[in-house]
């Protein structure tokens, strides 16, 4: 077996959690008649995306208060321009008016990416034993999806959800240049992971979406009552 990297290394707990837990979760398939490993990697996805929901909804949150504020801050830049110590004192000020901390996003996204990282190692070269799985049109999940389909996923679900996250309408130039660049990199990487590691890729996109709507819905609700 091939010793694992730095990085593995580090993730090679995680890895073995996620590992069991797909494990159990593959068992619990067999039980229901319905053998799959796909739909392991589908509810493995799931479940985390449950589990970690309060961080990303305070970090969906923390982002649509600084979209809101994008405006004044702009001003702020504009007429202090020429004295930064002033402007950072205002700004500082307008996030304690409007209860927005350009910090606090990072925290919950730095809390996930162990998580993300584990899934990475635990599916790439996952060993799904005997013969290669099969699911839905995917031949092998161990393998690269000869249709293509799960990449154009890939791309177009993070394409999707980076949109939902950002103000097209105040989206700078190299903002709008990401929400393009980013879903074709997605894109082009998914031609050469496994189908079980792009599979969960696109489910956690969707789930995310869906949390997204959820969470902004529930805000949307709180602001016209």
């Amino acid at each position: 077996m091939e010793e694992p990297g730095f990085f593995g290394a580090v993730f090679e707990p995680i890895e073995k959690l996620m590992t069991a837990v797909l494990t159990v979760l593959y068992s619990l398939t067999e039980m229901l008649g319905v053998p799959s490993y796909g739909l392991a990697i589908i509810l493995l996805t799931i479940l985390i995306k449950i589990l970690v929901y309060p961080l990303t909804k305070k970090q969906l949150q923390s982002m649509k208060a600084m979209q809101r504020i994008q405006p004044q801050m702009k001003k702020l830049q504009d007429k202090y321009k020429d004295n930064p110590q002033v402007m950072q004192k205002k700004l500082m000020e307008l996030y304690q008016k409007e209860g927005a901390n350009p910090m606090s996003g990072c925290l919950p996204m730095l809390i996930q990416m162990p998580i993300l990282m584990g899934m990475y190692y635990t599916l790439y070269s996952f060993d799904y034993g005997g013969a290669a799985p099969s699911f839905l049109w995917l031949p092998s999940l161990s393998e690269t999806d000869p249709t293509y389909a799960l990449p154009f996923l890939s791309a177009a679900t993070t394409f999707l959800q980076q949109k939902m996250m950002s103000n097209t309408s105040e989206a700078n130039t190299q903002m709008r240049a990401m929400m393009v660049v980013m879903p074709l990199f997605i894109g082009w990487i998914s031609l050469q992971f496994p189908a079980g590691l792009v599979l969960y890729w696109v489910t956690m996109n969707v789930v995310q979406i869906v949390q997204q709507w959820w969470t902004n819905r529930q805000d949307d609700n709180k602001e016209a009552a």
